[in-house]
């Protein structure tokens, strides 16, 4: 198995999301995001697939549901309907990522070698969230920040993890 990274952006409460949809703008963010996950395979549900406008170029899409006729018809997305049916289809690849929603992130945070966070320095209400991030088991190994200017109204900071060796 190769390394499996979650990518987040999560507020200061590890919000995620409400509705299905951001709560930020957050553009070097999204680049970033881009610049990593481009040419690898990223796992999802199916709830953060559909709030995509349409599939995200030079990446294949793999989605977890649990709607066994839930089907796409689309080149480079994959349905699956578990965590181990989607790790299964990257076992060969030397890098694969973890996008979310939160329920997926649950589900994944065992599975992963490093995390790739963008911590929004702000508190937002969220009707998702990512999951506690355990300094027992992570290390923070790389921090970036950046303040707010003109495209980005908050201050975020560039957090990588790595997990801790047993």
């Amino acid at each position: 198995m190769g390394k499996i990274v979650m990518i987040a952006a999560i507020g200061r409460n590890n919000a995620l999301g409400k509705d299905n949809d951001l709560l930020w703008h957050l553009p070097d963010d999204f680049k970033r995001f881009k610049q990593l996950t481009t040419g690898h395979k990223i796992i999802m549900g199916r709830k953060t697939f559909e709030s995509f406008p349409k599939p995200l170029p030079n990446r294949t899409h793999i989605i977890i549901t649990r709607d066994l006729k839930y089907n796409l018809e689309l080149p480079h997305c994959i349905v699956v309907h578990s965590m181990g049916e989607a790790l299964n289809l990257v076992q060969d690849d030397s890098l694969s990522y973890i996008i979310g929603g939160g329920e997926i992130y649950d589900l994944g945070m065992p599975h992963a070698n490093v995390l790739e966070i963008t911590r929004v320095h702000e508190s937002f209400d969220a009707d998702t969230y990512f999951p506690e991030i355990d300094e027992k088991i992570w290390k923070l190994t790389k921090e970036e920040f950046h303040a707010s200017d003109e495209r980005h109204n908050y201050n975020f900071t560039y957090l990588t993890y790595q997990r801790r060796k047993p």
